[in-house]
């Protein structure tokens, strides 16, 4: 077996890989081969030193491009968010009539995890690879500038990808729904959420930066920024997110306690927009005559209930089937395409932000 030690262009090698693990060359290709052929502890020695060198087998796309398998890799931080259903849907459904093979990857708001499946992933040599988020750390980005097949970010924009991204701004987005609120009437409003990640850093970005132009900003109603993982299915039943209903209306109850004038709220996710909902229920607050409501993702109970919640609609199921459509005009050699494309979003107005009566009875 002839293991160079050093790639022309400079990148690290099997052999680097294998100094760095205190091991044979050999046993390292055969972990990452099949890591089921090591023990535990060797095969996290071999995956650290992979990290720390940021190495990914046979990278030259020119020689793998017959050897490509026509595995799809997606990454999303949830199997259990309807967010995320719809951004997989459209990804089978654009995935429909080809040869392309989805593997998905879940990363549990991890970057460690992110890390991990990447590099399990890009072992696999897939023909292309579907990101949830712009907010790779620095080893995930390398392993995927260094991928040599397709790769494509989703549900967010940046003036920065990776390769290609299709998304839309939440910072925009949170600009849009503040000044719906405002142009409702609203005069002091807050933001609700259990738990927060760089996207829902950027609606509040965009909330905040349109209250302080209209001069409404009013620390008291942003809840307690809690950035990280969240609670979700790994965690051990009972355990409680305040990105629920019931989470929701014990801080709305808090923002009410700190700022009885608070008479709108604009939440990080519908759940919490329902739970908020309730609450308002349970005390008498009229919505959206004394208070408004609105959500972000305009999930279809949002129509639904009474008043109808308004929210912001992203465009997930969008997300997965233009990552895929785009993903197979690059691997059939159409190079031409955008690398930025912004798909948008809509604010959806409906009755818990009609303070001014404009909406029908039908609508509402």
């Amino acid at each position: 077996m002839n293991l160079r030690s050093r790639r022309t262009d400079g990148r690290p090698t099997i052999a680097d890989v294998a100094r760095r693990a205190g091991v044979g060359a050999i046993t390292v290709s055969r972990a990452l081969r099949d890591p089921s052929q090591v023990s535990e502890a060797l095969r996290r020695t071999i995956d650290d030193a992979v990290r720390e060198l940021n190495y990914v087998p046979n990278l030259n796309a020119r020689a793998l491009a017959s050897i490509r398998t026509d595995i799809v890799g997606v990454l999303v931080p949830s199997l259990t968010q309807n967010i995320f259903s719809d951004v997989l849907r459209g990804v089978y459904d654009g995935a429909d009539g080809s040869s392309l093979q989805i593997q998905v990857g879940n990363t549990h708001y991890s970057e460690d995890e992110e890390e991990r499946l990447i590099g399990q992933m890009l072992r696999q040599k897939p023909a292309g690879m579907i990101i949830s988020g712009t907010d790779q750390n620095p080893r995930s980005r390398a392993m995927l500038e260094s991928a040599g097949c397709p790769v494509i970010q989703i549900m967010d924009i940046t003036d920065d990808p990776i390769d290609t991204v299709i998304g839309f701004s939440h910072y925009e987005a949170g600009r849009a729904i503040a000044r719906h609120l405002i142009d409702a009437g609203y005069r002091h409003i807050g933001f609700l959420s259990g738990w927060m990640n760089s996207r829902s850093l950027g609606r509040l970005a965009g909330l905040t930066d349109t209250l302080k132009e209209a001069g409404m900003y009013n620390p008291k109603l942003i809840t307690p920024i809690v950035t990280g993982e969240p609670v979700h299915e790994r965690k051990s039943p009972g355990k409680t997110s305040f990105a629920t209903p019931v989470g929701a209306r014990k801080l709305l109850s808090n923002l009410l306690e700190a700022e009885p004038r608070m008479d709108a709220v604009f939440c990080n996710n519908d759940v919490m927009a329902l739970g908020v909902l309730f609450e308002c229920l349970k005390r008498g607050i009229r919505v959206p005559e004394d208070f408004g409501i609105a959500g972000f993702n305009d999930f279809d109970i949002m129509a639904a209930a009474h008043p109808s919640l308004s929210s912001v609609y992203s465009p997930r199921w969008e997300s997965g089937y233009e990552a895929v459509l785009a993903m197979r005009r690059r691997l059939d050699g159409d190079e031409s395409g955008p690398r930025i494309v912004d798909l948008g979003y809509r604010v959806m107005a409906r009755g818990s932000t009609d303070r001014a009566g404009r909406l029908t009875s039908a609508e509402l």
